[in-house]
């Protein structure tokens, strides 16, 4: 139970944020395959697809040095990371 608000914290599994990030980063490179196979791979879609793959690379990359800078005990990392 959080102590401050007296509800009950979230579990470690409901918390972790990286199957989030790894199936949105999925979801966005499924849709560049799809239309790179339908062959019109110019049209306004494939740069956002493409802008969603980067975007959630960088998101990832982010929550790994967010991560490693918790766990070493760095003063200025996120807490409950580990």
């Amino acid at each position: 139970m959080n102590e401050n608000t007296g509800r009950p914290s979230l579990t470690q599994r409901l918390s972790d944020p990286r199957p989030a990030l790894i199936l949105g980063t999925l979801a966005w490179a499924a849709a560049a395959g799809v239309v790179i196979v339908t062959g019109d791979r110019w049209s306004n879609v494939f740069p956002t697809t493409i802008a969603g793959v980067v975007v959630g690379c960088l998101g990832y990359g982010l929550f790994t040095l967010q991560r490693r800078a918790a766990r070493r005990g760095s003063r200025g990392a996120q807490q409950g990371l580990l």
